[in-house]
């Protein structure tokens, strides 16, 4: 697959826990033989990434990972989120203030190189934001009530104005009266949990109190809006495959890589 070129160099990080609540040992579940993080870093190897190193707190997840080449580096066990997790390794690292990084989490092996290239490039078209990430329409009301959906408004500038588990915007006529079909000629937008940073803004946003609004939503974007940041939102360019939130998924998604060309490829066929 032909991607433009991305003109400011970038690196990926892969933050990979091992406490996940739902599925501990998230990152070492077995997917078509492998583990599911061996397939991210697939994925971030196969994009214009001049380097890509996965940022974990557990032995496991670090022996794992080398078994199949990956860098690993690592990290505290007290973060609470992936971006508490890179910003201790920009720091350990030295990375300069305006290096971009993206964060490409560790349950999204269907996740398409060409939004990787494209997340970091909108933040470097947009030096004024403090970070960028991706969104796509969303087409059926099923998709727009679930609370698992994240949602995103934004400006006619394309930076995000909010982020909502809930259905928005509402459209205050059409939804009193139907609820399940979409009014048309509404922005409905999905966000894609997929974000590029400048790391000098990594390191303020991890000095940032978090934002009541991002404990309600439990959203951790919230924070740079409550603070005055600004997030650049890009339409994606593909639509991501699906991701590992749920034992259920698992068998979804073995399907979905097994049945997808790209899914398939290593980085060296990309």
């Amino acid at each position: 697959m032909s991607r433009d070129t991305v003109e400011q160099p970038f690196r990926v990080v892969i933050p990979a826990r091992f406490g996940a609540t739902r599925l501990p040992g998230k990152p070492l579940i077995e997917i078509g033989g492998r583990p599911l993080i061996a397939w991210v870093w697939e994925r971030a190897c196969a994009s214009s990434a001049t380097e890509v190193l996965i940022a974990t707190d557990h032995p496991r997840i670090a022996e794992a990972c080398s078994a199949f080449g990956a860098e690993v580096v690592m990290t505290r066990a007290d973060h609470r989120s992936g971006s508490e997790r890179i910003a201790e390794v920009a720091e350990i690292r030295g990375w300069d203030a305006v290096d971009i990084v993206v964060n490409l989490q560790g349950d999204e092996p269907g996740i398409s190189p060409v939004l990787i290239d494209q997340v970091a490039r909108g933040l470097a078209h947009h030096p004024d934001a403090g970070l960028s990430t991706l969104a796509c329409r969303i087409e059926d009301a099923a998709s727009l009530f679930d609370p698992h959906v994240v949602k995103v408004l934004i400006d006619c500038n394309g930076y995000a104005l909010y982020f909502s588990r809930a259905p928005v915007p509402w459209h205050r006529d059409e939804f009193l009266r139907d609820q399940t079909q979409l009014p048309r000629g509404v922005p409905f937008l999905r966000h894609i949990g997929l974000y590029a940073y400048h790391a000098g803004f990594l390191a303020s946003y991890v000095s940032w109190s978090a934002s009541p609004l991002e404990q309600a939503e439990s959203l951790e974007q919230l924070r740079v809006l409550w603070h005055g940041g600004r997030i650049h939102v890009s339409e994606a360019k593909t639509l991501p495959g699906p991701g590992v939130d749920t034992p259920d998924d698992v068998q979804r998604v073995a399907r979905w890589l097994e049945a997808n060309e790209e899914g398939r490829r290593g980085p060296e066929q990309a």
